[in-house]
């Protein structure tokens, strides 16, 4: 059978590959290598090819570059024959040339991973005048797959994307019969191949093994990166080769860009990312006159978390608010006053311009991010960066850090504290929706740290002025009926546009909006567990922290009672705010429905944390802060921080003003003080009776800690002017 070889004749080509390396070895020197490759665009794809050919000493003769496209929609459908014509054109002058040998290879979607000597090595080891790379399709005529040689182990079909040969046999192959610019290029090579007479004429083969070219379609499993201390290099598993040529051919380009990461000496463990100090701009020493105007658009789509803080960081990055405009949009009701109020303070700062859509304008998120863009080339902006509003720049450096990387879409990784959720994907799925790169979890937890190609970013990013002014490049968030973010990104890698995403710095978190309630006065007191970080900045003092380290001298103003700091003002605020909404308060008499027993020995006007929905998040408030404490002063004892009781006291002069003596249900208690002494009320405190010891002028947000039963007797001081509220846990009853 034609194409079949025996094992004896099979030994022969393998000797006859092994002949022809020691000729190329010996005769390299004399030989000429020339790359030529066909682009009419300075894509993305095609600097990232020109770039790897310059890693590795190699120069390019790129055709076409400047003239109109003629060949045809590739992505969708054939075409190419444009190419097959410039390539004979170019060939023309290495006709006659014995010594020279061309390699061609598509640029958009191609990486170059070696050098001369090493892909003349490895071509001579083919033992051919002219090798194709080779795939698993038969395209785009898969009627012609039966007519190809038999391939005992290997790759079976024709690629195009990228070749290599003898001048000689290369002019003549491109020279076969004239094609038209919408022909396909890879149908012209393929019926030229398949012609026996020509393939034996010409000496061509297919790189069945992957040891030139590795085309990746279809392919994904048969590759894998093999991450070395100096390099990074490309092993095709199943053939145990390293090509030198990727081809990121068909629907596998975002495989590429992610492969790309890595190789023409991009990322190594030893060195990091190596192509993250290319084409950067030194921000720092530049005057303020020649920085970049930028336009800051803030979106916020969705209900989200501490909200205030994330505009509150806004305004304060580091970058002159002069160079600054600013576009919000916000069409959230529940947001609505408080961005209106936070936009309308900037508007009186020194920002250059400061625009608002709020929910009176009824604008939808698509073409509000649209519009910003508009507004961006309008006020002649040299950057657009995009901020939504889970998005918490903890890093005041973070647009000046952006804008120092130089590349044309450039996100920062940002991710929700303690989870794998981010603002970047780094692979799709064939139908557009996320999927997990195998880097990715090394990526977040910034065990590798670079600048990434990946196919989505959201949230946070900056888009260069070459990109917002090139209408070919233009970000666009419509896309048939998909989400603006999706959209966005989808847009970009059908135009070829890279999306970079950066975890070279620090920039700051994502809030959780998963579990967002937002049917209270002050949601984010709900958000303890879903957004601790934020919850504990606003509502946890931070004198809390210093008072649990060992050697802090901890205030004790009678015998085994303690007083620590736990809560900020604010928690306190809205605390109380929400229980007066509530307004559930019970009257103070021993008749108590609530209880078990419908009795309350020793009653006050108060609410339980039950009544506004409350009791869980306060028993875990009590486990996760209070309990340190304890074991802290109480030495010896392991608190469950078990509660039954949790309520607000409310002390009122025309209402109950004061306590009776009475011994507390637990073994210890906590008292904390809301509101402020002097201010909000006159008198009250605790007066311990067995010690004659009291405790007035309490501290907004410290807790009174103190033992329940036998030794601590109490009462509650009288308050005679204002209201006095105070928070009560009786702990392990």
């Amino acid at each position: 059978m034609k194409g079949y070889h025996t094992p004896l004749s099979y030994v022969l080509v393998i000797f006859i590959g092994f002949l022809a390396q020691l000729n190329g070895i010996i005769c390299q020197d004399d030989r000429e290598l020339v790359l030529m490759t066909v682009a009419t665009n300075m894509t993305d794809g095609y600097l990232r090819y020109l770039r790897s050919t310059k890693v590795y000493g190699l120069t390019t003769e790129v055709l076409g570059m400047g003239e109109i496209w003629d060949g045809g929609d590739m992505v969708n459908e054939a075409g190419g024959g444009q190419k097959v014509s410039l390539l004979r054109k170019a060939l023309e002058k290495y006709q006659d040339k014995e010594n020279t040998i061309i390699m061609f290879t598509d640029s958009y979607d191609v990486i170059i991973t070696a050098d001369k000597d090493t892909i003349l090595q490895k071509f001579d080891l083919l033992g051919a005048r002219v090798v194709f790379g080779a795939e698993d399709f038969c395209w785009p005529d898969d009627s012609l797959a039966s007519q190809y040689p038999r391939v005992s182990f290997g790759y079976k079909y024709l690629n195009s994307g990228g070749f290599i040969g003898y001048a000689p046999e290369m002019y003549k192959i491109v020279s076969q019969h004239p094609v038209k610019n919408g022909d396909d290029d890879q149908l012209y090579y393929t019926k030229i191949f398949l012609n026996e007479e020509l393939r034996d004429k010409y000496n061509m083969k297919l790189d069945t093994q992957a040891k030139v070219f590795q085309n990746l379609n279809g392919l994904n499993a048969d590759v894998s990166l093999n991450v070395e201390e100096k390099k990074t290099t490309l092993v095709n598993t199943v053939y145990q080769n390293t090509p030198v040529v990727i081809h990121g051919n068909g629907p596998s380009k975002i495989l590429l860009n992610s492969l790309g990461n890595y190789l023409a000496k991009s990322w190594a463990y030893n060195a990091g990312c190596l192509a993250c100090k290319e084409n950067n701009i030194d921000m720092e020493n530049m005057e303020m006159s020649e920085l970049p105007q930028v336009l800051i658009g803030v979106f916020i789509t969705k209900a989200v978390p501490f909200i205030e803080e994330m505009l509150e960081k806004v305004q304060n990055l580091d970058y002159p608010k002069g160079k600054i405009d600013l576009f919000v949009y916000c069409q959230v009701p529940l947001h609505n006053n408080l961005v209106k109020a936070w936009v309308e303070k900037q508007e009186k700062g020194d920002y250059r311009s400061v625009h608002l859509e709020d929910t009176s304008s009824k604008l939808k998120e698509w073409h509000a991010r649209n519009q910003a863009i508009k507004e961006c080339l309008k006020k002649d902006c040299g950057a657009f960066f995009n901020i939504d509003g889970d998005v918490h720049l903890d890093n005041p450096d973070s647009l000046m850090l952006l804008l120092s990387y130089n590349r044309p879409v450039l996100g920062a990784i940002i991710v929700r504290t303690g989870k794998a959720w981010s603002t970047f994907w780094g692979a799709v799925t064939n139908e557009g929706f996320y999927a997990r790169s195998y880097d990715y979890m090394d990526i977040i937890n910034n065990s590798r740290r670079g600048i990434w190609n990946v196919p989505y970013i959201y949230g946070i990013y900056v888009i260069l002025r070459s990109v917002l002014e090139d209408p070919e490049t233009r970000p666009n968030y419509i896309h048939k009926l998909l989400d603006a973010d999706m959209a966005f990104a989808t847009n970009c890698r059908d135009k070829g546009v890279f999306m970079y995403t950066s975890n070279l710095d620090d920039y700051g978190h994502l809030v959780d909006i998963d579990y967002f309630t937002t049917k209270y006065l002050h949601n984010d007191l709900w958000q303890m567990v879903a957004n601790r970080k934020d919850w504990e900045e606003r509502y946890i003092s931070p004198l809390y922290w210093t008072a649990l380290t060992p050697n802090h001298l901890d205030e004790k103003p009678c015998p085994d009672v303690y007083w620590f700091p736990l809560f900020s003002e604010r928690f306190c605020k809205d605390l109380i705010e929400t229980v007066e909404k509530a307004d559930v308060w019970s009257n103070g008499k021993n008749e108590d429905p609530r209880l078990a027993g419908g009795y309350e020995n020793v009653p006050t006007v108060d609410t339980h944390m039950n009544q506004i929905e409350y009791e869980q998040e306060w028993l875990w408030i009590l486990r996760e802060y209070v309990k340190p404490l304890c074991e802290k002063v109480f030495i010896g004892y392991s608190s469950d921080a078990r509660a039954i009781m949790n309520f607000m006291v409310r002390y009122r002069p025309t209402e109950q003003s004061f306590l009776r003596p009475h011994h507390d249900s637990s073994t210890y208690t906590i008292n904390v003080g809301l509101n402020r002494p002097r201010i909000d009320y006159e008198g009250g405190g605790a007066h311990f009776i067995r010690y004659n010891c009291s405790v007035v002028d309490t501290k907004v947000g410290w807790l009174l800690m103190h033992p329940g039963r036998l030794t601590h007797y109490h009462e509650g001081l009288e308050t005679v002017r204002g209201t006095r509220y105070i928070m009560v846990s009786f702990i392990d009853p």
